[in-house]
This record gives structure tokens, sequence and C-alpha cells, in this order.
């Protein structure tokens, strides 16, 4: 039964366990129990915090079994909830987050963007352990909400629309986060000596630019 269940898709999980299969939930925890984590981290930036708040969504989730329509993609639900579990908790702690459904200027639009979630990925060149450490470093100076949306869209590799119901906002605006985050992360490397052409390279690492000499 376990295996048979192993091989089912996260949806028809998610039905097994609303109907009170507690190895169906079991299995979707152990599928997302690491994403829910790290992005939830990413967020608060307190290893303890994100822990507590990976098991409140989780129980969250198994209430709301009931509401959750397999018609949905179970990750963007599952991180929905964990969504709002984070900015709770920015709020608590008294740091109001960014509001991504906050009016853009009258002159900015929606920009182009890559259809691919692999395409001009700033994490994707991240292998090499100097750029690892750069990468997160320039991620820890970003906004929370923009360290989400990245995660979101290039490590959980999530569509506009995918995106735009977990954090429950416009497409257009999450287009335009996107752009203003993967901007932001881009200036945050280039401060920390990295040149963010070379990490989108075809194929190649980037490396680290020589400072010029004080």
């Amino acid at each position: 039964m376990q295996e048979r269940l192993g091989e089912r898709s996260d949806e028809a999980l998610a039905v097994e366990a609303r109907r009170g299969s507690e190895a169906a939930f079991q299995l979707l925890v152990e599928r997302y129990e690491r994403p829910v984590y790290g992005l939830l981290l990413r967020i608060v930036r307190r290893p303890e915090t994100a822990e507590d708040l990976a098991q409140e969504t989780f129980l969250k989730a198994f209430r709301a079994l009931g509401r959750f329509d397999p018609e949905r993609k179970f990750s963007s639900w599952l991180f929905k909830i964990a969504h709002n579990a984070a900015l709770d908790a920015l709020r608590r702690d008294g740091h109001e987050p960014l509001s991504l459904d906050a009016p853009v200027g009258d002159s900015e639009e929606a920009p182009e963007l890559p259809a691919d979630p692999k395409a001009e990925n700033p994490f994707a060149r991240a292998a090499g352990r100097d750029l690892g450490r750069a990468l997160e470093a320039a991620l820890r100076g970003l906004r929370p909400q923009y360290r989400e949306i990245l995660l979101l869209r290039f490590v959980e590799e999530l569509s506009y629309e995918e995106i735009a119901e977990v954090l429950g906002t416009p497409l257009g605006t999450v287009k335009i986060h996107l752009f203003r985050a993967r901007r932001d992360l881009a200036r945050a490397l280039a401060g920390l000596g990295w040149d963010p052409e070379e990490l989108g390279g075809g194929g190649r690492e980037g490396r680290n630019k020589e400072r010029p000499p004080a």
C-alpha cells in the first residue's frame, strides 16, 4: 500500500489524506518538509521560528484538507499556507512586510519575462561554494517578500500564475516584483564582487571579479 501511495501525485495523495489516510498525508509531509522549511527559513531568517512555522503549516494544511480542490496544484496550496504563516510571524515581530499588491507607478508595466523557469535563473550557477555563500549573503539583504518570490520562481519553479495564487496578488504585480527582486539580487551580488551577467552565462560558472586595488 505504501509503495502504491508513493507513486501517486500530490493531488491524489491529498484526496486520500482527506478521506482519512494518515500514510498519504505523511508522504506529502516527506515530500514537502524540506521545501517548506527552506522557504520559511529564508523569509524569517531564524531556524527555530522556521521549524515552528513549518509544523504550523502542515497542521493547518491537514485541518484544511476538506477545502482542498484536487483540480488545483497541491504545492501552490501548501506554499500559500506557509506564506501566510510567515507573514503573520513577521508582523508579530514588528516587521510589517512589504505589500506586493501595493500599487505600482503609473508608468510601470509588467515586464516581459522568460516563460522557462530555468531561463536566466540566478540560482542555477550556484553550485560553487564561494558563489553559494555570496548568493545566500545577497538574499539576506533583500526584502523578505523578494526572497520569497525568487525562491518560488527559481527554486520551486512555480509558474507566474501559481506564484500569484500563493501570494494572493495580480499576475502583473507578480511580474513587476519578480523583476525588481532579480534586479536587487543582481545589485547585491555585484556589490559582493560577482558579475551577474557571468552567473547566467552559457555553461560556465560565474567568476568572482577582482576588486580594483585600494
